[in-house]
């Protein structure tokens, strides 16, 4: 399938099974018939920011994208229409994530902030009330861009990754890191994916690694090296028995 003038920075199935959708740098998301390859419809624009991320609600209904300008956009996916914009990162917006209940969003931001945001309210839900009014809080630590968020099955956490080479594990309720941060040969972490039991979280890291960590114990339990590139890309099978991976020189791999 081709269109996309710059990178594809992302992709989705629909539940349907016969759709893709995929992001992309030159400012557009585009809808693809599987069984054809083509495209459907015209691209879905709005100011022509870069498109970096995105992520598909769990019913199928809204694709939230990540741009260059900072803004998170909620698209209906029947009219293919900008329902919404959620507003507050000052930077890219590199990594999207949904809650299971599709009532939240996870965003991560090249301004090194999280940030979680109620969908139907529009608004950034992680606050602290101090007496005197509302002050927003956002989760501060990684000291470089944020590449990746995931929300754990609880719903009471979620894992982010950074370029200053740690994943860090947050509190939704006081938006406080737990514990130290996940480290391992301090490379920088450019992709993350949470396997489907919440049990395992696999990282893409530079020169090619891919790291295993187990959740429980916060400890890498395996590696795979697969290329001497980045991996930009991670996603897991939906019986979490493989992991297929990106990289910035062009090439994909599935590993067991």
């Amino acid at each position: 399938m081709r269109g996309h003038t710059r990178w594809v920075n992302g992709v989705t199935h629909f539940p349907d099974g016969r759709r893709i959708i995929t992001c992309s740098s030159d400012g557009s998301l585009r809808l693809w018939d599987l069984k054809s390859g083509t495209q459907i419809g015209e691209d879905w624009r709005d100011e022509n920011p870069g498109v970096w991320s995105m992520a598909l609600s769990p019913n199928g209904e809204i694709v939230a994208s990540g741009c260059d300008d900072g803004k998170v956009r909620l698209w209906d996916v029947e009219t293919r229409k900008v329902m919404g914009k959620l507003t507050g990162h000052t930077k890219v917006v590199f990594a999207l994530c949904w809650s299971a209940d599709g009532e939240r969003v996870a965003s991560g931001s090249g301004d090194g902030t999280a940030t979680i945001w109620d969908v139907k309210r529009r608004e950034n839900i992680l606050t602290i009330k101090t007496g005197h009014t509302w002050v927003r809080a956002t989760m501060r630590g990684h000291t470089d861009w944020v590449n990746g968020v995931a929300h754990l099955p609880d719903g009471r956490r979620i894992i982010t990754c950074s370029s200053d080479g740690s994943l860090r594990l947050w509190d939704l309720k006081s938006g406080t890191q737990i514990g130290e941060d996940w480290r391992d040969e301090n490379l920088g972490i450019f992709s993350m994916a949470l396997s489907p039991n919440g049990e395992i979280v696999a990282s893409g890291c530079g020169y090619g690694k891919l790291r295993l960590w187990d959740v429980e114990t916060r400890k890498v339990m395996g590696k795979c090296m697969g290329h001497i590139t980045i991996v930009s890309a991670l996603c897991w099978s939906a019986d979490g028995e493989r992991v297929a991976s990106g990289y910035w020189d062009g090439i994909a791999r599935v590993w067991d």
